[in-house]
Parts: structure tokens; C-alpha cells; sequence
């Protein structure tokens, strides 16, 4: 699936819901139902740096394509990290590169979250895309 097809599937699933309060709390359910990260994940070196909820992100490549695992000790942030990770999980690097999460603002996912919160959204992104450009061919 295309991360337009993926867009367009994530945007009706989310728009479905009456509020941003209502998306949001939907994304903190889908995580709850994330497993959590082993102890031999959550060692400093997979820590993103400059979030004040610990927000473990380990990143791996696999047959071209690029896939992405998160976990936090705060479950907003959890739950936001995993909405990203999730969404450009399994997709090659151009394609990546070429896809911002600009179309996450219209839904109101970032409006109800602290500035740390939206912090975190972005290191996300920061790193997802790192990953992409260093192994994009």
C-alpha cells in the first residue's frame, strides 16, 4: 500500500470520529494494544533526545523497505509516536522522503497536545526521515 492509500485510509478512519479530542483518544487506545519494548530496547542509545517523556525509536531496514518501532513512558506520546511509525512502517525511502505528516493538522491531532507533546511528533519525524535518507539508493 501507498502512503497516499495509507493517507487516505487514516484520514477517513480518523474524520469518522466526531472531534479531535475523540481522534485522539482513539490513538491512545490503538497503543495501549502496542506491546512494550523489551529491556534490550530501552537503553539510552534508542532514546530520542530533547522529549521530557522518555520515547524509546528503533528503526530498521529490511528488503528495500523501512520500518519503525516506538515506545514511551507517557502514552500520549506513545500513542502519537506510534501513529508515525506505524504509517511510514514498510515503505521504501523515496517514497518517505517525498511524504511529509503535514495532513495530520487538518484532523486535529496536534492541536490538543503540549508544546513537549508536539516536540516529540516532530523528533519523530526528524528521525524517521534521517533513517529514510540513509538508506535511500
Amino acid at each position: 500500500m501507498t502512503l497516499a492509500q495509507k493517507q487516505s485510509d487514516l484520514t477517513q478512519q480518523l474524520a469518522a470520529l466526531k472531534n479531535s479530542q475523540d481522534r485522539l483518544a482513539h490513538l491512545v487506545e490503538q497503543a495501549k494494544k502496542n506491546s512494550a519494548f523489551p529491556s534490550t530496547q530501552r537503553v539510552d542509545g534508542n532514546l530520542l533526545p530533547g522529549c521530557l517523556a522518555k520515547l524509546w525509536f528503533v528503526p530498521e531496514f529490511c528488503n528495500g523497505k523501512c520500518f519503525f518501532h516506538c515506545d514511551s513512558d507517557s502514552l500520549v506520546v506513545k500513542a502519537i509516536a506510534a501513529l508515525l511509525c506505524d504509517f511510514y512502517s514498510g515503505q521504501a525511502p523515496a517514497e518517505i522522503l517525498t511524504h511529509n505528516p503535514e495532513f495530520l493538522a487538518p484532523l486535529g491531532i496536534t492541536q490538543h497536545l503540549t508544546p513537549n507533546r508536539r516536540n516529540a511528533l516532530g523528533k519523530i519525524w526528524e528521525r524517521i526521515r534521517a533513517f529514510a535518507e540513509a538508506n535511500a539508493k
